[in-house]
């Protein structure tokens, strides 16, 4: 059995050092194989070596968990910054939000004709509209809502929503756990989270792709120094280009963005709506397969 495909880094890596006869020693990144389900982050160390046949002496140490840790804590570490960038924010947006609104009311009775009197309707409702999204989104908010929420039926939700708004041709795939049970969410919160997450993946495919909703528990994880007994895992992958590499360490900072038309705040506010329940979102990406996981605690927490 193989414990790596046909690793492209890898096989360049082999390749550059048998031409040259220098050392490699660094980590590397190894997809799924048959004998492990999951992608591996491995230090791998390659050296030239004269012995019979042999020409390479290759030693791997698998440290995906050292990897996972260091970056979950990058994460943690990212959202505190975002989370006070994002509320330094929400004061300098709010303010001319309600000069807007008292100038259009101004204007409003001002007009004469109920006609005209629409359009000061359309901006004064939009602006309490982007004001209570302040609130919400970029504000330090209340305490969440909870209540027990069946996820399956809050990710079918957001589907419609994006099919309803979106004329393209992505397909969805579901892959759920029957057996997950349901969790004190608050339901506005983790719509508006998934929301973000999908509409991601969806602009992300640029009219054609697949994306796939999957849901898993998973036991004695880990979110930053709180071990959970159970929780739940939900993965939102889709089959797109991949996130740039230079973009990767600072997605989840606000107005990080790579679209002309995005405004870098939908991943930063997902995480931040996450964090009120206690959770965290990771992802992973390459050309061809982007992952974000979403990852709720379903029980007590026990400090590590």
């Amino acid at each position: 059995m193989r414990l790596a495909d046909d690793e492209p880094e890898l096989r360049d890596i082999l390749s550059r050092v048998i031409e040259t006869g220098d050392h490699y020693a660094n980590e590397i990144r190894l997809g799924r194989t048959e004998v492990n389900a999951k992608e591996r982050v491995v230090d791998c160390h390659v050296s030239p070596v004269d012995f019979g046949e042999a020409a390479l002496l290759v030693e791997m140490t698998d440290v995906t968990r050292r990897a996972r840790i260091s970056r979950e804590n990058a994460l943690l570490i990212q959202h505190g910054a975002g989370r006070q960038m994002i509320r330094q924010l929400a004061h300098e947006i709010k303010n001319p939000l309600g000069g807007i609104r008292g100038a259009a009311q101004l204007l409003e009775r001002q007009l004469a004709e109920d006609e005209l009197k629409e359009y000061t309707d359309v901006v004064i409702s939009e602006t309490d509209r982007l004001a209570a999204l302040v609130d919400t989104l970029l504000g330090p908010g209340g305490p969440a809502n909870k209540q027990p929420l069946n996820v399956h039926e809050l990710l079918e939700y957001v589907v419609r929503i994006i099919e309803a708004e979106e004329q393209r041709q992505v397909s969805f795939r579901r892959d759920y756990d029957p057996g997950l049970p349901l969790i004190d969410l608050d339901r506005d919160q983790m719509v508006q989270a998934f929301l973000n997450l999908i509409r991601n993946a969806v602009t992300a495919l640029e009219g054609h792709g697949t994306i796939t909703l999957r849901s898993r528990a998973a036991t004695n994880f880990t979110i930053g120094d709180t071990r959970h007994r159970v929780i739940a895992s939900i993965e939102i992958e889709d089959d797109g280009p991949g996130i740039p590499f230079d973009l990767q360490d600072s997605v989840f900072y606000p107005l990080i963005t790579n679209r002309p038309d995005g405004t870098g705040l939908g991943l930063p506010a997902a995480q931040e709506l996450l964090s009120r329940h206690g959770g965290l979102i990771e992802f992973e990406s390459r050309p061809g397969r982007t992952v974000f996981f979403v990852r709720i605690p379903l029980q007590a927490v026990e400090k590590s």
